[in-house]
Formats: structure tokens, sequence, C-alpha cells
């Protein structure tokens, strides 16, 4: 069992360097111990280069004057003290390797100790320095339910940033997103804390593996805010916390050896999570090990006066950040004011020694003093054959077919005459968030992909019908008019977003722009309805970064396509995808609402939360539980359509009789029952029959994505340690408790193929560790003790 102390601030414990008793050390001294550098180098330091390593410049508006590098503000800025890290996000690729490895230069070679400084970008599906390759954005990746996908995704992002000479990037994002009003759904892997955790080590083990530094975040509840504004505060019960919020950063910070970890704009339980000492020491630090340094989002110690109010100037501001573990600032000056404190006796100089020490310690442990630079004098390698080759496959595979009546898709490109192209979408790339561009010179527009594919060979009539965010219908009469005049309409509509710290212009989703509803914006719904009037067959195509309401769409459009942000071959991709030249097998991360006033909509609910009377109203027919509606999403977690079928064979279990310390082993055959080779997204749930305290009704524990040759089949096993089935007691204590779980196997959450009852323990058996061992074991209502062997 796992002890959760109470979550109150508790006296701070300093870092203490294990040195002492040791022979010194020259922390130029590749060959001896970190720890013992570490102390050597803090040793040496001012007061000026401690808070120096703590703090990060701006490469274009505190180095670069016009465009080009000013090597007398470098000198001015950085002097002879240092810096901790600099960015330059909105550089191009090759002035991002010029530029970054001669301010690395100057901190080696010109600074009084030669510290490296972390050079650093964005890369949350492709580095954001311009020319870079841009992959399908993260709720797209998480479609395609392939963390092996994801890890070469950033393995090959990694092999960029290194050729543009960054050793440290501030990705990849875990949050848990449960209300899809928050615009930065885009950027995440879902509503699933289990899958967000494999991505999350997926992502960051494809940068550790390659020298790249990855800064986790964003660290503490932010995901499922009042309202759903970005940055508002959460409201959740410390079960949830742990168990949905922070479950992805638990996973990450215990299977890798991660160095980084961003701390987040929001409070929980009215603590800012930037001056939480319970999160950002006693959780992650006490009870997960992490023994890295925790990075300040930007602006976000500042935010403790200025926006959350509970510092009363700058300088307390960063008092309470700093002792609450939180270690580098990052686009504020709060950290600045704390020799002031120093000298009156209100904190001690060991709480800033111990900051800089992580610091250090990383980039000790990253090798940097030994190899500071990054393709210095080099041309950095970007938009390679393979890596386009490996955004294009993404693209395909995170492709979720949500609805497929009577077979429309996919459309017979051989005897199409004609088709028309709709919709504010069908000729505008949209990568997403923290990407550099929003060019159609930078990628490929789905109008752009179906004429490179159809070519002469069908009359493509375009439309764009209408925009995104105003109420201006006067396209409608070409696009009904190219719709009526073709034999079948395909219609392009969704959101849009920004190109970082770029392009802001009518944006409809990312970070900042959230949304009260869920529905399409500007008269995107009317477009549609007005086409669909025409009689033809329509398609929707939704390019978008988080889950629309389609009630409407749902009922009366026979084929409806969640493209998600699909990155540079977005175009290409969907145009395969129609024709059948792909098949589809992506599926969802997140459940799809009804509207904003049906949220929460997740899946995986407590058992209460769906409604009692189970009486669905409809419009013009009253009913329980809402009246003039059923509770229920659109898409439910893990939904996809394929354009073959699978069946699932029969589920042998490794046993159904288990201790706490078992792994469950579970094998299937699944066959390829139609006319296409396809891929399937075998997923495994689990529910506690009767428990202690109210469980979900399901949670994902495990799942396999399997490529099936059409008319073959393929055996399918997975593996999950019984020790995930554990939840936090009434004593917060982390147990599995003895009882029935089932065992659920399916296509879907609301899909399940097989269910398979299980018993862990006896019914009354008691669940026990030996204290030497750690071992857990069993004992019986009759007393007997049991132990695996």
């Amino acid at each position: 069992m796992i002890s959760v102390r109470k979550y109150m601030a508790l006296p701070l414990i300093a870092l203490l360097i294990a040195c002492q008793g040791t022979d010194s050390v020259d922390y130029k001294d590749s060959s001896a111990p970190v720890e013992a550098r570490v102390k050597d180098l803090l040793d040496k330091m001012t007061m000026e280069e401690k808070l120096r390593q703590l703090s990060q410049i701006n490469m274009v508006s505190d180095i670069v004057n016009d465009g080009v590098f000013d090597e007398t503000k470098l000198d001015e800025v950085i002097g002879s003290d240092g810096y901790g890290s600099v960015q330059g996000i909105v550089l191009s690729g090759e002035k991002a390797t010029e530029y970054y490895n001669r301010v690395q230069r100057y901190c080696m070679e010109k600074t009084r100790l030669g510290i490296p400084i972390f050079t650093t970008t964005e890369s949350l599906h492709g580095s954001v320095q311009d020319g870079s390759t841009i992959f399908p954005q993260s709720i797209g990746v998480a479609a395609t339910f392939d963390p092996e996908l994801a890890n070469q995704m950033t393995t090959a992002v990694a092999g960029e940033l290194f050729a543009q000479g960054v050793n440290q990037v501030l990705c990849p994002v875990v949050d848990v997103t449960r209300d899809p009003r928050w615009g930065r759904t885009e950027e995440t892997f879902g509503e699933d804390p289990y899958l967000n955790g494999l991505f999350g080590i997926a992502e960051v083990k494809g940068y550790l593996d390659n020298r790249l530094n990855p800064v986790l975040k964003h660290y503490g509840p932010g995901a499922e805010t009042q309202g759903g504004l970005n940055l508002a505060s959460v409201s959740c019960s410390l079960r949830d916390l742990l168990q949905i919020h922070l479950k992805p950063f638990e996973m990450v910070v215990r299977n890798t050896n991660l160095h980084g970890i961003m701390s987040s704009y929001d409070a929980w339980d009215r603590i800012p999570n930037s001056a939480s000492h319970y999160l950002l020491t006693e959780l992650l630090r006490d009870e997960w090990g992490f023994d890295g340094y925790v990075y300040s989002d930007w602006g976000a110690i500042s935010f403790l006066h200025s926006f959350h109010k509970v510092a009363a100037n700058e300088a307390e501001a960063g008092r309470m950040a700093i002792t609450a573990g939180l270690d580098f600032e990052a686009s504020s000056d709060c950290f600045w004011k704390l020799p002031e404190l120093v000298e009156q006796g209100k904190m001690d100089e060991g709480v800033i020694d111990q900051a800089v020490a992580r610091v250090l310690k990383v980039k000790f442990e990253m090798g940097l003093f030994e190899n500071p630079y990054r393709n210095e004098g080099g041309k950095p390698q970007m938009r390679t054959a393979e890596n386009k080759a490996l955004a294009r496959r993404m693209a395909d595979e995170s492709i979720v077919l949500l609805k497929n009546e009577n077979n429309l898709l996919p459309l017979d490109a051989g005897h199409l005459r004609s088709l028309a192209v709709i919709g504010p979408n069908a000729d505008q790339v949209q990568f997403g968030d923290y990407s550099w561009s929003r060019s159609n010179e930078d990628g490929v527009t789905p109008l752009a992909g179906l004429r490179q594919l159809l070519g002469e060979r069908v009359n493509i009539r375009y439309a764009k019908g209408c925009d995104l965010v105003t109420d201006d219908r006067s396209g409608f009469a070409e696009a009904v008019n190219a719709a009526r005049t073709s034999d079948a309409t395909l219609l392009f509509l969704g959101t849009a977003s920004a190109s970082l710290a770029r392009d802001y212009s009518n944006v409809t989703s990312g970070e900042g722009f959230d949304q009260c509803d869920l529905n399409l914006t500007g008269v995107q719904q009317q477009l549609l309805e007005a086409v669909y009037a025409t009689g033809k067959p329509v398609v929707l195509i939704l390019v978008t970064g988080k889950p629309i309401s389609l009630p409407w769409a749902k009922e009366h459009v026979p084929a409806i396509v969640a493209q998600w942000y699909g990155g540079e071959a977005a175009g290409n991709a969907i145009a395969d995808m129609l024709v059948g030249n792909t098949v589809p097998s992506g599926k969802t991360p997140i459940s799809w609402p009804q509207s904003a006033g049906h949220l929460p909509c997740f899946y995986n609910h407590l058992p209460s939360d769906r409604g009692f009377y189970h009486q669905p109203g409809a419009p013009n027919n009253p009913g329980r539980d809402y009246v003039f509606s059923s509770p229920d999403p659109l898409w439910a977690f893990g939904h996809g359509l394929s354009y073959t079928s699978f069946e699932y064979g029969e589920p042998v279990l490794s046993a159904t009789q288990l201790l706490p310390t078992d792994t469950l082993t579970i094998g299937l055959d699944v066959r390829n029952t139609g006319l296409y080779d396809g891929k399937e997204v075998v997923q495994l749930y689990f529910n506690d029959i009767a428990s202690s305290l109210a469980t979900p009704v399901k949670q994902l524990k495990a799942f396999k994505k399997v490529e099936i040759p059409a008319g073959e089949s393929r055996r399918v096993e997975m593996r999950v340690p019984v020790s995930e089935f554990a939840y936090y007691d009434m004593d917060m204590n982390l147990q599995v408790e003895p009882g029935e779980f089932d065992i659920m196997i399916g296509s879907a959450s609301d899909d399940i193929r097989h269910t398979i009852r299980i018993q862990v323990g006896a019914k009354g058996s008691v669940i026990k560790t030996d204290p030497v061992t750690n071992a857990s074991f069993m004992v019986t209502p009759d007393g007997d003790t049991i132990r695996r062997e």
C-alpha cells in the first residue's frame, strides 16, 4: 500500500548534496560524480550567477536586432554571469542552428564559470522553428492508439531539433482533458489517464534517447477547469486528482528518467499549482521520486501576485514558488527579488541553492558541459523524406470514421464524374496550435490532395461557402449549386488554431481560445443543412482540434469523419482515405458530447452519473433523466469504424483467480471478416463489481493495434498487472480490494465484445503486505494465508 500524505504545506526539506567527507573535485572533471560536480560549482557561484541559472532570456527580444544576431546585445545581456535558458521559438530552422550555438559558445567561453545554457523551444507536434516537419496535432496522435508511432515521431523530431541547435523542449502535454470547451484540448492525448500516460512515456523516451531534455507539462490539474476556461481553477477530490489528473505524470516519472517538468497556471483546492508544496515536493519528489527540476510555465510565478492574488508582491510570489519546490522561473522576474528576502532574514539562501543545484544536476547529467553544441556550423536537415513519410503515416492512422451509413464510404472514384468540395477548411491547412505556419504553402489542403489524387478524371467543384467566425452567408448559393450539380459532396468544417507567437487571426481553438458551447462556429451548421437539403450524398469531414456537438449531423448526414489536425500531409491522407486507398483505423481518444449541457461526458464515469430512470426523452417526447435528451455521448471514447469488419474470438485468460501481485495475461484471435486489409485496436477495460468506494463503470488498462489482412486472423495478447485495479481507500491508501472484477474486451468503450469475470482473492479476504519482502499475500476468512510462489 502507498501512503499519501494529507495535502498541506510541510516544512521545506532542503536538498542535501551528498558530498560531505569526500575529496574536493573540479566541476569540469567529467569523471567525477555528478553530485560532487554540482557541489563544487555551486560553492564557486555568486548570488547573481545563481539567479541567472534560474532564469530565461528571449533570443528575439534580448539578443536579435531587426532579425540580425547582435553580439553587443549578447554581451550586455549575458555578460560574465551566464544564464539558465534561452528560447527562440520564432526563428527559422537555419537561424536557430546558428543563433543557439552562438549563444552557447558565448556561455561556454566568455562567462566566468562556463556553464552551458539550455537552448529551449517548443515541439508539441514538430519543432516550431520555421521549416520543420509538421506532424499531426497531439489529439490526432492519440487517435492512432499507437504509442510506438508517437515514439517514432519524437525520435524524428529530436533529429531536427538537434540539427537546429536545441537541447531542451517544452513537451509533451499529458493533461487529462474531460471538458472539450477548453481550447487546449487539441494539445492533449484525450480523456483517459492511462492512454495519456502511455503516450507521454513513449514521447519522453523518444526525446531522452536522442539527447533532448523534454519538460513534461502542465503539472497539476489544469484541463478540467471552471467553465472550460484556460487558467481557471480546478475543483476535484484528492482521489480524482491522484487517479485521474496526475496519473499520467506519475506514470511518466516512474517509467522514464525524466529530468524536467513544468508547473501549471491553475489552482487546485484554492492553492495555485505553482505554489503548492504538496504537488511540487511532497507528491512529485517525496512520493514519486522525481529528482529533476521544475520549470515554471511562462509567467506562472508572477501570476501568484497579479492573477491569483495570493502574494502581496513579486518578492512574495517568488518566495512562495521556490519554497514550494518550483526551481526555474520563465518569463517573469520574481526570483530576482529573493536576495532582498535573504538579507531581511525572511528566507534562507539554501532554498535558492537547492533550486540551482537541481538545474545544474540536469545539465551535468545531459552531458552539456562536455558536449554543449548541436550541429554547429551545419545546415539543419528538416523535412527529410523519412520524416515526411512518417508524418503521412501518422495522418493516415489518426483519421477516425465516426459514421458510415449504408457504406457510403469509400467513394468509388472509378464511377465518380463530379465531386463538390465545400467548406472553410476545404482549401486551408489547419496544423493546430504550437506549429510555425498557417500557410497553404507549407502543407497540403484537402482540396489540393483531392485534385492531386483524382486529376482530370473527376470534375471537382470547389466553393468555400462561409468562414469559421462570421455570419456571412454570401457564399451559400455557390456552395449549394456546386453540391446540387455534383454526384457527391465533401464538406470540410471544423476549427482553426494559431501558429505559435505568429498568426492569431480568426482562431477558434487552441491556447486561450475556449468555447462556451461546442457547436460549429459561425454559420457552418447552416451551411451544412443547406448542402444536405440538395438531396445529394454528403460526407462531413471535421478538421478540428476538439470534439464538436453535432446531434443534427449524426441524425441526418450519412458519413462523418474526424480528421483532427492531420499535419502537413493531411490533404493527401484524407483524399486517399475517402476513396479507399487507405482504410481508417483511428479511434477517438475523447468522447463527443451532444452539447455543452451534456458535460461531463467522459466514459469512465461513476455508476450513478448517467442517470437513474433511463427513460431518455427527445424533442416533442419528454422523458427522464434529461427531459428532452439522453445523457449519452454522440460517440464514446475508443469509437472508430473501418471499411472492413473484425470478429473477436473467445479470450483465454492466464487465470481467473489472482493475487494483487499477479499479472493477468489475455489472449484472443481477431479475424478480419471484410474485404479490405485493415487495422483494429483491441481494447481492454475492467470494472470492480462491488467496491468499498464508488469506482468507474469501466477503465482502460490495455490496448493493442494490430494489422490484419482481409480473411486472415491474428493472435492478440495483452498483459495487465492486477495492481492496476487499485484505488485509494477511505484512508487514502492505494490498494487492490479483494473481490470480483469484470474484464471487458472490445472495439470501443461502448462496443464490448466479451466480458469475463475474475476473482482477486477470496470473498472476505484481506490483502496484506509482508514488511520484510514487501510482497503481497492474502488472508482468507478462515485465517489461511495464501502467497503466490
